[in-house]
């Protein structure tokens, strides 16, 4: 891993496999870090031929923190009142600065969650650096469509006391991975903190959370945008998502003109070691029909 210069800032960047070959470069979700990629997904895609590109986006994990904007209020951001400190269009522009900063001139992108959010303003803006838009367990900020369960959106932007240590955080932390995981491929509690521990570990920054969930706010709907995107799309969502119900995706698809679109039963909000093989099939299957028109 190595810090590099994109878009004016400094992202941490990895990368695997054989830059001659094909990109395809992945964008993390709300929060999340690049150390939460699932190693067999990447290793699989460089096995078939990728060379795959990942890093953790601005003010997260080791990449460039936003601190000194303060810590966002979301009805305010939401109203108009207070401005994000950066937008998803800058979230954007961070991915086609590593691209530019590692000589990659177009890249298939595959983004989950707020990735997916920010792989669609990609396509709609730069897509002439797209070879495709991958959005998985994503939405179109449509309003109306539904909602996150209660519990969902309280695991999400809940912070439990300090003064509890760190063995009652890890698992307020450990149980919210839980409530929005997938019901057919449940991961034991173990994993579950040892994936909570390894973020603490490397970096913990709730206020970049609440500056990234800004940044979703403040863009609102994406459907004018979808509707603009010729880029190859596919949407993949699961079935069983409590934090970003499959109708969110569903409304993605529908919004861009012959977009594939995949549910999968059984599927939350994550990447158990269960989905892993469905999301290489339908990613290798999805590139190959676009290498072969």
């Amino acid at each position: 891993m190595s810090l590099v210069q994109a878009n004016g800032i400094q992202l941490e960047v990895e990368k695997k496999g054989d830059h001659g070959n094909e990109a395809i470069v992945l964008i993390r979700g709300l929060g999340t870090q690049l150390i939460d990629w699932p190693m067999p997904f990447i290793d699989s895609l460089v096995d078939a031929g990728f060379y795959v590109v990942y890093f953790d986006n601005r003010d997260v994990g080791l990449s460039q923190n936003f601190d000194e904007s303060g810590i966002p209020t979301m009805e305010k951001i939401a109203s108009g009142e207070q401005q994000a400190a950066y937008s998803l269009h800058d979230m954007a522009d961070d991915v086609v600065g590593v691209m530019d900063t590692l000589g990659i001139a177009k890249a298939h992108v595959f983004g989950i969650s707020m990735g997916g959010m920010i792989v669609q303003v990609l396509a709609a803006a730069h897509g002439d650096r797209l070879l495709s838009m991958i959005a998985v367990m994503s939405s179109s900020s449509r309003p109306g469509l539904p909602a996150a369960t209660p519990e969902a959106w309280a695991s999400l932007g809940g912070e439990p006391d300090e003064d509890a240590g760190l063995e009652a955080i890890d698992l307020f932390h450990a149980e919210g991975l839980a409530i929005c995981g997938s019901p057919a491929y449940p991961q034991s509690l173990e994993e579950r903190l040892d994936i909570v521990r390894r973020r603490r570990e490397r970096n913990h920054n709730p206020g970049g959370v609440s500056r990234q969930m800004a940044a979703v706010v403040s863009i609102g709907s994406r459907v004018e945008m979808l509707a603009s995107i010729t880029v190859p799309c596919m949407v993949i969502h699961g079935a069983d998502d409590p934090l970003i119900p499959k109708e969110g995706g569903e409304d993605i698809a529908a919004c861009i003109p012959e977009c594939d679109l995949h549910i999968i039963p059984g599927m939350g909000h994550n990447i158990p070691d269960g989905v892993i093989p469905i999301l290489l099939e339908l990613v290798l299957g999805f590139c190959n029909k676009i290498r072969a028109k």
